[in-house]
């Protein structure tokens, strides 16, 4: 199924979560979706800073589309991983440990994924690589919805 630009997050959601059902595979997406993320935003850092915010610049226009909560909570984590980077790991080390961190997430994702019996959603609509972080946000608030509030 083709997603629209334009679909809600509530859609986009659903359409996700169809993929997802596996406890194993949401316990596997819940910490590899994060790693990558991390792990993306530490490539684009090694290369230059203002690269870095440029591309989460442009990530939050997107979420922004899909509504203002998910944009300010997107902003809050990906802010959060810049300065994780920043200030954890020097930056001789960085793009060794992002391309790392970004290989066995991505492992992690396809083992996942098998256990599902089900393909990635970003194999159907590449924005799907956007809405996996927000799966997870709607798995925590799920699981653990003390940490809506």
């Amino acid at each position: 199924m083709q997603t629209s630009s334009n679909a809600s997050l509530n859609t986009l959601l659903d359409h996700y979560a169809e993929s997802h059902r596996n406890p194993r595979n949401e316990l596997i997406h819940c910490i590899c979706v994060p790693a990558i993320v991390f792990a993306v935003l530490g490539m684009i850092l090694s290369a230059n800073i203002g690269l870095a915010l440029i591309a989460v610049g442009l990530s939050l226009l997107y979420y922004i589309r899909l509504g203002w909560r998910a944009a300010f909570e997107m902003a809050v984590i990906l802010i959060a991983m810049l300065f994780a980077w920043l200030m954890l790991m020097p930056a001789h080390h960085m793009l060794a440990s992002a391309i790392l961190i970004f290989s066995l997430a991505w492992v992690g994702q396809f083992v996942g994924h098998a256990i599902e019996g089900a393909k990635p959603s970003f194999l159907q609509d590449l924005q799907y690589l956007l809405v996996g972080p927000l799966f997870v946000l709607a798995v925590i608030k799920r699981k653990w919805p003390v940490a809506t509030r």
